[in-house]
């Protein structure tokens, strides 16, 4: 096993142990991660919320025990599977040894640490832009069309994950019609790689149809609560601090692309990163939407700068170029984790709100960050639900019933009940809701918003309707959760129960 091969292995084993140390024995899964673990119950070729591929790890998860450590395994393995990318692309593009240390420290102390704590669709996303834009330096470099075949697989599986990737194609064919890469298009096989992406993503597309294009109304609603919040001007300053430690690194692989020689069969990348960085601001896109765009950089910047400093004195200054990452890394452990408890963070607000973390989505200020605050509360509201339908007689013909998807999905992860299965008319688990019993009893786990606090709707149609419990809890994202009981159905619940489902279905309010 050669030197490199040891550090490489170094670099992987040291991102696992730091993945699991970020995270606070204080804080749950957060709320997205919870849905995500159900559609593994619920196979599929898509969802309301994302394609089909978070569900074929999530069930892999499941036949794995379902422990909190395979949940955070994954992410914390496509980040590793980046970090290797990076490394090989550095390989390709002739970098040695000390362009591949900085490239992966760069890599290694990003924000991609944040994102790859979480089990959602992001993690994978980021290795598969980073992953297909190596596949293209190799077609290049080669002039093997087996890449293209390699890179239409890459696409596919990114696709089947998150629709985010087409914005990397959006923002890459203008980036190759405007350069000497152009004769791609040219390449019959280009074509035949084509329809095989195609291909392998048509059972979504497919999907998508049948089920009337749900990706659409996802969008829209993404755009009406959520990213009428975006700022463009702020778009761009995230983009800043993803990677701060190595901005340097990223502006100098830029500027390698525009005007360093053995780069010139590259440039496409300089205007591609340009023109997708375009098409984001366009559509108003939430900041962490781009972060693969710029691992691929950083290995450019790598070897440029080895090159640049790799004599005299200016390898110290390459030397600092690997210690840079490490030192803003020590403000970010501190703050950018959620590796202190909720009351720590609390009892010393001034000194984390200085960074400017607390603004959640919608704009509003906030004692924790909102990833922080979604990941609080929820095993303490299993408990409450289990120790309430704990009192029923029958919880084969009752029904829990809740708002969103965040506590459907975390009744459904913590119950110790095996009686007890939440559902709901939100996301996904509106396709998800049993019919084939009769409802007698209903368990209705409400928000704090909730504008039937006195249930008038429900106590005519149930003989007993009342409030069973509560779980508050002033650092979550819900602070206050009321949980009631609806008792003897006087009419056909399940018929309600579609009718609403069909209702939901068709998008109306």
């Amino acid at each position: 096993m050669t030197k490199k091969t040891l550090l490489l292995l170094g670099f992987v084993l040291f991102k696992f142990v730091l993945q699991y140390s970020l995270i606070s024995s204080d804080y749950d899964l957060q709320r997205d991660e919870y849905l995500h673990l159900d559609q593994g119950h619920h196979l599929a070729w898509g969802y309301l919320s994302v394609p089909p591929f978070t569900s074929w790890i999530s069930y892999i998860i499941y036949l794995l025990g379902n422990s909190i450590f395979w949940v955070k395994f994954f992410p914390a393995l496509f980040g590793a599977m980046t970090l290797v990318v990076v490394w090989k692309a550095i390989e390709e593009l002739k970098g040695k040894l000390p362009a591949l240390i900085l490239g992966a420290v760069c890599v290694l102390l990003s924000s991609l640490l944040r994102l790859n704590t979480l089990y959602q669709p992001n993690s994978f996303d980021v290795l598969c832009w980073t992953t297909l834009y190596f596949v293209l330096i190799k077609y290049i470099n080669s002039d093997n069309t087996k890449w293209l075949f390699i890179g239409a697989v890459v696409f596919a599986l990114g696709f089947l994950n998150k629709y985010n990737i087409g914005f990397l194609l959006i923002g890459l064919i203008p980036g190759l019609l405007v350069t000497k890469q152009r004769k791609i298009f040219a390449q019959p096989k280009f074509y035949l790689a084509l329809i095989l992406g195609l291909l392998l993503i048509a059972p979504n597309i497919y999907w998508q149809i049948q089920n009337s294009l749900p990706v659409i109304h996802h969008l829209k609603e993404l755009a009406d609560t959520q990213l009428v919040y975006v700022d463009r001007l702020g778009f761009l300053k995230s983009q800043l601090f993803f990677f701060i430690g190595s901005f340097f690194v990223i502006v100098s692989g830029l500027l390698a692309l525009l005007f360093y020689k053995p780069f010139e069969k590259y440039k496409f990348f300089f205007w591609s990163i340009v023109f997708t960085l375009m098409v984001f601001m366009y559509f108003k896109a939430k900041d962490y939407y781009a972060i693969g765009l710029y691992p691929i950089y950083i290995a450019f910047g790598a070897v440029f700068l080895e090159e640049q400093l790799k004599n005299g004195w200016k390898r110290y200054l390459f030397s600092v170029l690997i210690v840079i990452p490490m030192l803003i890394f020590i403000p970010m452990y501190k703050v950018d984790f959620p590796n202190k408890s909720p009351q720590y963070i609390v009892s010393h607000a001034k000194e984390f709100q200085k960074y400017g973390l607390h603004r959640w989505e919608d704009g509003t200020e906030h004692i924790l960050q909102q990833d922080f605050a979604d990941m609080v509360g929820w095993k303490e509201l299993a408990v409450k639900v289990d120790s309430v339908a704990g009192t029923l007689p029958d919880l084969e013909h009752t029904l829990i019933l809740c708002d969103n998807y965040g506590q459907t999905g975390a009744i459904n992860y913590y119950t110790k009940n095996k009686k007890v299965t939440a559902h709901s008319f939100n996301a996904d688990y509106v396709n998800w809701i049993p019919l084939d019993k009769e409802i007698k009893d209903v368990i209705l786990v409400k928000e704090d918003n909730d504008d039937d606090k006195e249930r008038k709707r429900e106590i005519p149609i149930f003989d007993t309707v009342y409030l069973a419990g509560k779980r508050i809890n002033k650092f979550a994202r819900e602070p206050e959760i009321s949980i009631y009981v609806l008792r003897g159905a006087k009419v056909d619940i399940n018929k309600r129960i579609k009718e609403e489902m069909e209702r939901k279905k068709n998008y109306q309010e």
